[in-house]
C-alpha cells in the first residue's frame, strides 16, 4: 500500500534560502559598502547546429559570460564616481588619450554570498573584469534622491568555487 508523507516529512528539516540582501563584492580599488545593487553572473553557451540527412542535431559551442550591472551609492566622501574614474583611467585615460595595458585595467572580483550569521556560504571568482560602461545619473532640482554611479562590468570567466 503506497505511505503518504506529510509536507513536514517533505521538506527539509534545515533549510535557509539565500538572501537577496546578505553579499559582499570585493573589487579593489571600491570600498565594497559604496556597493548599493549587483547581479549574479550568467552566462550563454552557443549552439552549433548540425544537419544530417532530414533532420537538425546540435552540439555546444562557444560559452560567454554575460555583462554583469552595478550600481554604486555615490556620496560626498568617500567618492564613488571618483573610485569608479580612478579606474575607468587605467583603461582610457580621457587627457592625453592613451590606452592601457590589459593587465593594468582588468581585475579580479570576488562575490560572496553570505548566511544570516555573515559566514560566506557561496563564492564566485569573476575572472579579468574590465569596464564597459559607466552611467554617472541625473540630476534634478526637483528631486531629493541619492546620487548613484552605474556601471556594467564583462568578466572574462566566473568560477563557482562552492
Amino acid at each position: 500500500m503506497a505511505e503518504t508523507l506529510s509536507v513536514t516529512d517533505m521538506l527539509p528539516n534545515r533549510f535557509e534560502p539565500l538572501r537577496k540582501n546578505r553579499w559582499l563584492l570585493a573589487i579593489e580599488g571600491i570600498d565594497a559598502f559604496l556597493i548599493k545593487t549587483a547581479a549574479r553572473p550568467g552566462f550563454s553557451i552557443n549552439k552549433i547546429e548540425i544537419p544530417w540527412i532530414n533532420t537538425t542535431r546540435y552540439i555546444a559551442g562557444k560559452m560567454t559570460f554575460d555583462e554583469i550591472a552595478l550600481t554604486l551609492h555615490d556620496p560626498i566622501a568617500p567618492s564613488g564616481a571618483q573610485q569608479v574614474m580612478e579606474w575607468l583611467r587605467t583603461h582610457y585615460e580621457s587627457v592625453s588619450g592613451r590606452s592601457g595595458y590589459a593587465d593594468f585595467y582588468k581585475r579580479d572580483l570576488q562575490l560572496k554570498m553570505l548566511d544570516p550569521i555573515g559566514t560566506v556560504c557561496s563564492m564566485y571568482n569573476l575572472l579579468g573584469c574590465q569596464i564597459v560602461s559607466s552611467n554617472y545619473g541625473d540630476l534634478d532640482y526637483g528631486s531629493d534622491e541619492a546620487v548613484e554611479v552605474a556601471i556594467t562590468i564583462q568578466p572574462d570567466n566566473v568560477v563557482m568555487l562552492f
